[in-house]
């Protein structure tokens, strides 16, 4: 299986839509909206600090649930048949792409931390640095888990627009790109409950001395057995179909 991973992980970051849309545009949404009328001060300091967050979570989940558009065009070129006749599980070949997509999520989280650093003069201790960037690529796993769910179960044509979809839908309803004390009540008590938003909170709790709340632990957990299941489900069927 590792053999298997180190050959995803290779295609993938050879991929140049992925270094110039997974990791760039995060970068680019976090300068532009953390540098234009925003002013000096502890306020916008703390703007920038969640932005950062915000933005490498985006960029995590982006990449993460990206990862199932590569497993659709397999699917067509009809590499889920050669996995078939080796020895590897339904479970195992999910696990697989799984830890790929674990790897290919830390440029993106990498370079919007660096540029909070270098950029926008975010200071934080090392430990705290180490424990952000820890805390997101764990969080991503429920995103993979959806993204290869999807490329299993649709066709290459689908499953690049329906990625894409969940991608924005889950990060403007979890609050990634604006805060949720902005949304009308009902949408910020639907965002709680949604995993976009506590996956931002695993990053906020890091760099407000915090650790994880049970209720984020609690809703991520359950988001990744859903995942989970389905994106199983959806390579059992992807692998009986001829």
């Amino acid at each position: 299986m590792l053999d298997y991973v180190r050959l995803e992980v290779r295609r993938t970051l050879r991929d140049r839509g992925f270094v110039v849309f997974g990791i760039g545009m995060p970068v680019v949404m976090y300068v532009l909206m953390t540098n234009i009328g925003v002013g000096a001060g502890g306020a916008a300091m703390e703007w920038k600090i969640a932005s950062m967050v915000g933005m490498a979570a985006y960029g995590a989940l982006g990449a993460a649930i990206g990862s199932g558009t590569g497993v659709a065009e397999d699917k067509q070129l009809g590499w889920l048949r050669q996995l078939r006749i080796t020895p590897l599980s339904p479970v195992r070949v999910v696990v697989g792409r799984g830890l790929t997509a674990s790897v290919t999520v830390l440029p993106a989280i990498a370079a919007v931390l660096l540029v909070g650093a270098l950029v926008n003069g975010v200071r934080m201790p090392a430990w705290q640095w180490a424990a952000l960037a820890g805390v997101l690529w764990l969080g991503t796993a429920p995103f993979t888990l959806l993204g290869l769910g999807n490329g299993y179960r649709l066709s290459a044509q689908s499953t690049g627009v329906v990625n894409t979809g969940c991608m924005v839908l889950l990060s403007i309803v979890g609050g990634l790109w604006f805060p949720t004390e902005l949304f009308p009540g009902w949408l910020r008590a639907l965002s709680s409950w949604t995993p976009g938003n506590r996956f931002a909170e695993l990053g906020r709790s890091v760099t407000q001395d915090g650790a994880p709340g049970p209720g984020t632990v609690a809703v991520l957990a359950f988001w990744l057995a859903v995942f989970g299941g389905y994106a199983v489900y959806a390579y059992r069927r992807a692998a009986r179909t001829p």
